[in-house]
């Protein structure tokens, strides 16, 4: 009879050596990035053997491999694609049972970079904490069994949600995990400032309460073994030993199901659907003008909600708006016009407006027959920018303001932020014209191949443009900060520095239409490469 372990571990080194033959940059890619997780993972290991010994090795040892059973719960869901064997409903043809299926794809799991660099940080997590015969005789067990837990979180995350992994939404998680890696570098960044302040005696309240969480559990029984708490040791051991049989007995009742049940999660009534469709339609139009504007405002809108691609581009730009200006505020060392930050974030998604159509631009250019459409299409896609962009720009101003408490400043800023806002989307109508370039729909790419150069000098001349077009009002904002008494007139930067985006949003779209108008072919033929 074949053993099915070896058969499935088999696979998945194919799996690794079929892809690396696919093309020599992925090849490049797999070497740099293994070589780049393996030095930081000796890198953590070494930094945490220096540890040893100090008063709060423990907190951190503890809480690192907290953070590590996270990275492990989460990576199913924003990385699908970057395990092939996370999916077991390929398997579904093949008459395995299981039971030997669970063994097989547990140890399948354990064959790869992650788990090489999760083991290192395991045990350096384990070597910072143990002390004397005890402690490392401890440590041979926790450390592979804390590996497992992990192992097996993720395989029950995956197995739990491999629908909706495989859907739509499942890809939106996956182009969305960018800006996962982003929001967690600044938390990250923001957490290490404070502790370079307050020292790692915080960690410690936290620490206390996740040492009896599993997997850490595993390197909190280490400690307690090392001094001399044989009874806490053998109990946190438990607790992780629990965790992963409760965690595999989860995942194979889930595979189970899979792989015994028909996949419905496609389907749906074509009553409740229509009934769906339509009465979020009729919402929407009601709040929306009439005419060409408000359908054009509408299909923009969708896109926000439904496009992968355009859904994560906006939700990047909101929370990068708001994280740079708050983080930096938090910290004491921002300034209230960091507020303009979002401003800028969110003016960028003007940029480049048909590229977003790719080659269903067709039907937008057969609806354009003169200069007067052009700029009533590109006018809706402009309000159902600020639809969004407006609130935005004002809640991330007056938070920041309240945090700095430097409210006599709030007008200008709001009065900045309006003239960015509106210079860029000046800029943004007339490059989204002079220069488009197509998105592709799959993968991570966010241009297509050929088209990088073009891209660039897009965003880069539409942001010189714009910071050229709101210098008027930079200009007077200075004059006024300045000047001796000036401070009293500030607050008319607030309704100055709204009018001027709007006009100058105004004239921006009325010399964009005419190019638009006057190159529909060349608009279609740069966004359908993709």
């Amino acid at each position: 009879m074949t053993d099915v372990t070896a058969t499935v571990v088999r696979l998945k080194l194919s799996l690794l050596r079929n892809g690396l033959r696919q093309s020599g940059g992925r090849r490049a890619a797999f070497v740099a990035s293994a070589v780049v997780a393996l030095l930081f993972a000796v890198l953590q290991l070494l930094g945490l053997v220096l540890l040893r010994g100090h008063a709060h090795a423990d907190a951190v040892a503890v809480l690192g491999a907290a953070v590590l059973a996270l990275g492990w719960a989460v990576m199913p869901l924003f990385f699908p694609g970057g395990d092939e064997t996370l999916d077991p409903t390929r398997l579904v043809m093949l008459p395995l049972r299981p039971r030997p299926l669970v063994r097989a794809l547990l140890a399948a799991s354990l064959v790869g970079i992650g788990p090489l660099v999760s083991l290192l940080l395991l045990v350096g997590c384990a070597v910072a904490v143990a002390h004397g015969a005890a402690g490392y005789g401890v440590a041979v067990v926790a450390v592979p069994l804390a590996l497992l837990v992990c192992v097996a979180l993720a395989r029950a995350v995956a197995a739990a949600n491999v629908r909706l992994l495989s859907s739509r939404r499942g890809r939106d998680l996956a182009v969305l995990s960018g800006l996962v890696v982003a929001v967690g570098a600044q938390l990250v960044n923001f957490g290490a400032q404070s502790l370079g302040s307050a020292g790692l005696g915080r960690l410690a309240p936290v620490a206390d309460v996740v040492r009896w969480l599993p997997p850490a559990s595993a390197i909190g029984a280490v400690h307690s073994a090392s001094e001399g708490s044989y009874g806490t040791a053998v109990l946190q051991l438990g607790l992780s030993l629990a965790a992963s049989a409760l965690l595999v007995g989860a995942w194979a009742r889930t595979l189970t199901r899979l792989m015994t049940s028909p996949d419905g999660s496609t389907l749906q009534a074509p009553d409740a659907a229509d009934r769906g469709r339509s009465s979020a339609g009729g919402r929407l139009g009601r709040l929306l003008p009439g005419g060409r504007t408000g359908t054009v405002m509408a299909r923009s809108l969708r896109y926000v909600w439904r496009d992968p691609k355009t859904k994560a581009a906006w939700v990047t730009s909101l929370a990068i708006g708001l994280i740079v200006p708050v983080f930096n505020a938090l910290q004491g060392t921002g300034s209230v016009y960091f507020a303009c930050f979002a401003a800028g974030m969110l003016g960028i998604q003007m940029y480049n407006q048909f590229g977003q159509d790719t080659s269903a631009f067709w039907m937008v250019a057969m609806t354009v027959s003169s200069a007067r459409d052009a700029y009533v299409e590109l006018r809706g896609r402009a309000l159902a920018l600020l639809a969004i962009t407006l609130p935005y720009t004002a809640l991330v101003t007056v938070l920041t303001t309240a945090l700095l408490g430097d409210w006599p400043r709030l007008p200008e800023v709001l009065g900045l932020s309006f003239a960015l806002l509106g210079a860029m989307l000046a800029t943004g109508a007339w490059t989204s014209a002079r220069f488009p370039y197509s998105i592709p729909q799959e993968g991570h790419r966010n241009v297509a191949p050929g088209q990088t150069g073009l891209a660039c000098i897009a965003i880069f001349d539409g942001l010189v443009a714009a910071a050229l077009l709101s210098s008027p009002v930079i200009a007077l904002t200075i004059a006024l900060n300045v000047s001796a008494g000036g401070e009293e007139w500030t607050w008319l930067l607030l309704p100055a520095g709204a009018a001027y985006g709007a006009t100058i949003t105004w004239a921006g779209l009325r010399m964009a239409a005419p190019r638009t108008a006057a190159s529909l072919p060349e608009i279609l033929l740069a966004v359908s490469k993709g």
